[in-house]
Parts: structure tokens; sequence; C-alpha cells
């Protein structure tokens, strides 16, 4: 087993003894963006919900120089400049790893 995948078990269990079930990486980002939105639990429309997905992508890429935190605004809400693109090469299974690897970082595993 490759050390991405024993870390991404450990977020797993992590999120696991925390919400009761196993979340998968879309809902991981989702907790991640809201923990940063700072605002908890509510009924979020659908595209607040992706605006929140944005969040945690963006809060995780940041560490790796893909984001710049701007700061919020008067609601509250995170921005964030794209600073640097993404490879070509990071698509499908690459794209999904940097975002595993990004999500293990974040929770320091």
């Amino acid at each position: 087993m490759n050390t991405i995948e024993a870390r991404w078990r450990n977020v797993q269990k992590l999120v696991y003894h925390r919400f009761g079930e196993k979340l998968d990486e879309q809902t991981i980002l989702f907790i991640i963006g809201l923990q940063e939105l700072g605002k908890g639990e509510a009924d979020y429309k659908k595209e607040e919900k992706l605006d929140i997905i944005h969040v945690g992508i963006c809060t995780v890429l940041s560490n790796y120089g893909y984001y710049q935190f701007l700061g919020k605004d008067d609601d509250g809400w995170p921005h964030f400049k794209n600073i640097k693109k993404l490879p070509n090469e990071i698509q499908g299974e690459n794209q999904e790893i940097l975002l595993k690897t990004a999500i293990i970082d974040y929770f320091n595993l």
C-alpha cells in the first residue's frame, strides 16, 4: 500500500469518527469549505453547496500555490485568487491524487 492510500485512510477514519459514516472526497471538501466559511450547518441551496465545495478546493490547493486567499466579503464568504494553473497532465486520476494529498495535508495526517 502506498503512503497516500494509507494517509487517505487516516483522513477517512478521522471523519468517520466525527460524522459516523464513511465520506467521499467531495463531501470532505464540502466540510472543509464549511469549516473555512465558519457558518456551521444550515439549509444551503445547491449553488451555495457548490460554492462551499469550491472554497474547500481553493483552501486545500492554496498550500500548493494554486490559489491565494484574498479575504472574506461582507457576508463572510472567503475569496481566493487563482495564481497558478494546474498542469495539463493533472487530470482525472492525477487530479484526484492531488486533491487527496492536499486534503491529507490540510488535516496534517
